[in-house]
């Protein structure tokens, strides 16, 4: 008899630990809580693309600036397009000179330099360049024009 009430002893006290983690389970599972926050933001897009018209249908990546003579001016008009979320200041740039020694002689200015242009807004530019009447050397020329735009 004393074995058969330890062991209905032991039955309760296991039935009383279970009902307990049943219960703190239970206690835990109503104290802890989570919620879904929805997140969102803008993203900038800072990006110029060059057309050769302004329904920004023909885009360019090169200009051929073709035979020119000592002294010549030559201008070439380009749209650009601010294909960003947000207006840009205007910069131009040339890099990659070919010879190396044709910037002493050969000069790119244009029109637009420092001016904003708005989110998906068309602008004008003519690009102008000039060749020193003293060009000595150099026959055929290459050179890289960036165009680049910083947030205003």
């Amino acid at each position: 008899m004393f074995e058969n009430t330890q062991k209905l002893l032991a039955t309760m006290m296991l039935a009383v630990v279970a009902v307990g983690v049943t219960t703190s389970i239970v206690v835990f599972g109503l104290l802890s809580s989570s919620r879904s926050v929805q997140s969102f933001g803008t993203v900038k897009a800072v990006n110029i693309a060059v057309y050769w018209d302004s329904n920004c249908k023909n885009a360019t990546s090169t200009i051929n600036w073709g035979m020119l003579s000592p002294g010549e001016i030559k201008n070439v008009t380009i749209y650009l397009r601010n294909e960003g979320n947000v207006a840009l200041r205007l910069n131009l740039t040339t890099q990659n000179w070919s010879p190396l020694n044709a910037s002493n002689y050969i000069k790119l200015v244009w029109n637009r330099e420092g001016q904003t242009i708005y989110a998906g807004s068309v602008i004008t530019a003519t690009l102008t360049l000039s060749i020193s009447q003293g060009i000595v050397g150099i026959t055929n020329f290459s050179f890289d024009i960036t165009l680049s735009g910083t947030e205003s």
